[in-house]
């Protein structure tokens, strides 16, 4: 959610005699407080539990025995990132963040392996040591390779698929406490499932994909009328190695950001703005909500002379971005065909309520073949939308899940969403595949909460 520059930090601050200040933000910094000992909750707040137990196993052997006898249900947690409730349960809540690392590499074969507990923030600079680096990666570095499998994690890059795309091979512990490789070549049926599972499977333990050798990118920025971006999306993201977009509701205006390799050598980077432009935004949207055409306008005079701004630095730097302000958020993956007209109905539906301040993202994913996957069979665009966490969000989901639904999305397994079990076995059409799996490894059901078992449509 970056232009790095404060665009209307001196323009709009100007007008009402004020200056943002380091204090603007801090509030957002910190954590939500628990509700009491043991208490899980997840990155915005919104989702919770308090589990009977929450162990860490160190070893493979440890998590075989709370497979087989902790209270369930049992489910696995990482950064917390998700906001659906995929996560809570009142039974064993594992974290396998002890299962992590490195190790083994092939810098020829282009191949890592890593614990799955590892963060993608860890797994870069371990890689980057090694002279390697991932191949693509999200905006978000915190999640752990399990959750981000899991959910089907992305980036952007019309040449990239989502994170689970570029595994070669992966270890599911089941309930049952048995570990069981799988690869396209070995147990083929259950690598697709497993690749984006909801963690309904088992616990993934080990992920095994392709890597590149390290590589500089330089990031180019520059802000643009919608309907300028909106006519070159598909051209820019074809030329582009990776290429989104971030629509500034109520401004007409819109950032585009491109990225392509550079030669290794120097680091040009200027201080991020993030946190700048996005407290300015907000500020437009608290001296201006009322006045729509003021606010716009305000925001033209500021936009209009912002220069282009290029950096480079190694990818993993790049890549991801630092969120310190939290937020609520749903995102849908529409037919890369649907995905401009989807965009322009987004915003404008986005637009009809004076409060929405965040910027609306855009990024382009190659098809895949996972079952679960929401770019199974398909180049897709992910459209994200975001609430300011303490503000409402049921709008989110409310006005424009069916926006998204006639556009044929399908929603990220981590955000907001509230499509049935019904509309998604008829989105998926290996659906009832992945259920036959799922009742294979756990019978019992150990893995199931009444939210993922609604989610899936079964007893």
């Amino acid at each position: 959610m970056s232009t790095r520059r404060s665009f209307l930090c001196n323009a709009v601050a100007g007008l009402a005699g004020l200056r943002l200040s380091a204090s603007a933000v801090a509030a957002e910094r910190a954590a939500p407080a628990a509700a009491g000992a043991g208490m899980w909750h997840n990155w915005s707040g919104i989702e919770s539990c308090q589990p009977r137990q929450w162990p860490v196993p160190a070893s493979l052997d440890e998590l075989a025995g709370l497979l087989k006898a902790a209270p369930g249900p049992l489910r696995c947690v990482g950064a917390g990132h998700s906001f659906t409730g995929l996560v809570p349960t009142s039974g064993t809540l594992l974290s396998i963040d002890r299962l992590s690392g490195l190790l083994h590499h092939d810098a020829q074969a282009g191949i890592a392996t890593f614990g799955a507990g590892t963060r993608i923030a860890q797994a870069t600079r371990l890689l980057d040591d090694a002279g390697l680096a991932l191949m693509n990666q999200p905006d978000i570095d915190m999640q752990s390779f399990a959750g981000a499998m899991a959910t089907a994690t992305h980036g952007t890059g019309q040449r990239y698929g989502a994170m689970h795309s570029e595994l070669l091979g992966l270890k599911l512990m089941t309930p049952a406490g048995d570990l069981l490789d799988c690869s396209p070549t070995q147990r083929p049926e259950l690598f697709n499932a497993a690749q984006v599972s909801l963690g309904a499977l088992g616990v993934v333990t080990e992920v095994t994909l392709k890597v590149r050798p390290r590589h500089f990118l330089r990031r180019h920025v520059w802000l643009a009328p919608n309907e300028e971006l909106f006519a070159q999306a598909e051209s820019l993201a074809a030329k582009h190695l990776h290429f989104e977009l971030y629509l500034l509701p109520f401004t007409g205006y819109g950032a585009a950001i491109a990225h392509d390799e550079a030669p290794i050598g120097a680091v040009q980077r200027p201080p991020a703005q993030d946190e700048d432009v996005l407290r300015d935004l907000q500020r437009l949207r608290d001296w201006f909500g009322r006045w729509p055409s003021l606010r716009r306008w305000v925001a033209a005079k500021a936009i209009g002379d912002t220069k282009a701004e290029d950096m480079v630095d190694v990818s993993w730097e790049l890549l991801a971005s630092v969120r310190p302000t939290r937020f609520n958020e749903s995102e849908y993956h529409v037919p890369r065909e649907q995905g401009v007209a989807c965009l322009r109905e987004v915003l404008a539906t986005l637009e009809k309520r004076n409060d929405v301040f965040f910027p609306m993202e855009f990024r382009f994913i190659k098809g895949d073949g996972a079952w679960l996957s929401p770019f199974h069979g398909r180049d897709s665009c992910s459209i994200a939308v975001h609430a300011l966490q303490g503000e409402p969000y049921d709008y989110l989901v409310r006005d424009l899940g069916p926006v998204f639904r006639r556009h044929g999305g399908r929603p990220h397994w981590g955000k907001l969403h509230d499509m049935s079990s019904t509309e998604l076995a008829a989105r998926y059409p290996r659906w009832r595949d992945f259920l036959a799996v799922r009742r294979e490894l756990d019978p019992q059901g150990r893995m199931l909460t009444p939210y993922v078992a609604r989610l899936l449509g079964v007893g």
